[in-house]
């Protein structure tokens, strides 16, 4: 079974793709990543002793504003109308760092994969920017979907 792209048109040109004709129904994507970084550095977010303040609680709040603006940020996106966002961001002892988790939920015509995904590296660049000033080495990584329900293609695993 042969897949086409569909931000493509006939010709090659870049487009919008037109989802008027689908359905609305229930859809949800869920996305995670981790941010590892040196035990000091983990030490210091965990203990609350950030010089910009509480880490995860801001990381967590800039992972969904940057949700609701992923049709500003990737070109082709639809502006969705969001049910739901979660975030869930689990300080890990063995990376050391953050394991995010991201639950965006909406009822419409096509998905919110992109904003999942969004919502995660969002979260990741706020950790990397609120404690940069004490660790230069800290990696984003392992960002991916790991699940989509709803709409045509139904139920998508991706453990």
């Amino acid at each position: 079974m042969s897949k086409s792209l569909t931000h493509f048109d006939n010709k090659g040109n870049a487009h919008m793709v037109d989802v008027s004709s689908k359905d609305n129904t229930d859809r949800l994507a869920i996305a995670k990543g981790t941010v590892r970084m040196k035990r000091e550095t983990f030490n210091i977010m965990t203990e609350g002793k950030a010089k910009k303040g509480d880490v995860l609680s801001i990381a967590r709040v800039a992972g969904i504003m940057g949700c609701k603006k992923t049709s500003e940020l990737i070109p082709l996106c639809h502006p969705i109308p969001l049910s739901n966002v979660k975030i869930n961001l689990e300080p890990n002892t063995e990376l050391p760092g953050v394991d995010i988790e991201a639950h965006v939920k909406t009822n419409g015509p096509t998905g919110v994969e992109m904003e999942a995904l969004t919502a995660v590296t969002v979260s990741c660049l706020t950790i990397y920017d609120m404690l940069k000033a004490v660790d230069k080495t800290i990696e984003i990584g392992n960002i991916r979907l790991t699940m989509k329900d709803g709409g045509k293609s139904g139920r998508i695993e991706n453990p």
